[in-house]
């Protein structure tokens, strides 16, 4: 008896690949400067995606819409600046957002300097950015360091005054003249305009 053809087995259908968003950020320091010349760059440079954007200084860290894009992103996502120093004013502060990028899988491209994180030049570049903030940080500590020293050598207090009252003596608002039965520098707002020069009439309002 001849055998049944055998009936094809039916492939199931490939599983399409994630996509992966192409993202920007953009950031003035002012709202006198304009975003157009980052947008129209990202734009030239295929993004396609949202840009995220921020009118405030770069020392901040509190920029809402860097924290958007850090919520947003996804790893295999890439994320692109104009400029490495969009995503911060210090070396310390940007290398430690490039680094929290590349610990969740996420690209980095800069436009100006020509860094790519998903490349070995791109990453090697960026791991002598990290050097050199370490290298800042600790030229920073060594001057603090060393001016401290030197004040302390001269005789100089050396970290924030100890409260004294305006007469030199430690004390509070409240407290009398040294020699006895005096009134305290509450009751002579003169004296204590003398310290922060303003006029008596406006210490003495509630």
């Amino acid at each position: 008896m001849p055998s049944r053809p055998r009936r094809p087995v039916a492939k199931e259908p490939a599983l399409a690949p994630a996509s992966h968003a192409v993202l920007g950020y953009a950031r003035v320091s002012t709202g006198h400067q304009l975003l157009d010349q980052q947008l129209d760059a990202l734009s030239a440079a295929g993004v396609a995606g949202r840009v995220f954007t921020d009118t405030m200084s770069g020392t901040r860290d509190d920029r809402p819409g860097l924290a958007e894009l850090m919520a947003y992103a996804r790893a295999g996502d890439t994320v692109t600046v104009v400029a490495l120093d969009r995503l911060g004013r210090s070396l310390s502060g940007i290398v430690q957002t490039v680094k929290t990028l590349g610990e969740r899988g996420i690209v980095l491209r800069s436009l100006r300097e020509g860094v790519d994180t998903s490349t070995s030049t791109g990453r090697m570049v960026l791991g002598i950015f990290a050097s050199l903030a370490d290298y800042e940080r600790t030229l920073i500590g060594e001057r603090a360091a060393a001016a401290r020293e030197a004040a302390r050598i001269r005789g100089r207090q050396v970290g924030r005054p100890s409260a004294v009252g305006v007469d030199g003596g430690a004390g509070g608002d409240d407290g009398a003249d040294a020699g006895g039965g005096g009134v305290g520098r509450r009751h002579r707002p003169h004296l204590r305009c003398r310290a922060v020069d303003v006029v008596p009439a406006v210490v003495e309002r509630r």
